[in-house]
């Protein structure tokens, strides 16, 4: 059985390529901080609940626009939220909060570490159970 089949390491692997696009998005809002009328955006969740864990189907985020970013096999993947959570806007009309955005940052780079943490000791597992290692 390939690792890729295991479902604990499918649904790492998802959740550590989320983590991933999401950095891209923050790092967008920052970059974008002193843009006039600029929303920040942030990224729905991935579903875990309506995975087939049995399936062999490969594992793609719903979209909400065809010009949104692409994924590493070329679908497109992600589906963007603005976020209402009470932000303020300059006059500018720019809402992007840096103090939240960098907490944002900081957690998601805490979860994808987590993330990656739990896939390595999973494969050394699977390799202690081998023999392997």
């Amino acid at each position: 059985m390939p690792i890729y089949d295991i479902p604990l390491f499918s649904m790492l692997r998802t959740r550590m390529q989320w983590h991933q696009e999401r950095q891209q998005v923050l790092a967008d809002n920052l970059a974008n901080a002193d843009m006039p009328k600029f929303k920040p955006h942030d990224l729905a969740p991935p579903e875990f609940d309506k995975m087939k864990l049995a399936s062999n189907a490969p594992v793609n985020m719903a979209v909400t626009d065809a010009n949104h970013i692409t994924g590493l096999n070329g679908n497109t993947s992600t589906k963007f939220q603005v976020s209402r959570s009470g932000y303020e806007v300059r006059p500018s009309g720019n809402a992007v909060d840096l103090e939240d955005e960098m907490i944002k940052v900081a957690a998601n780079q805490m979860d994808y570490q987590a993330a990656t943490t739990l896939y390595s000791h999973g494969l050394n597992l699977l390799k202690t159970a081998l023999g392997k290692r």
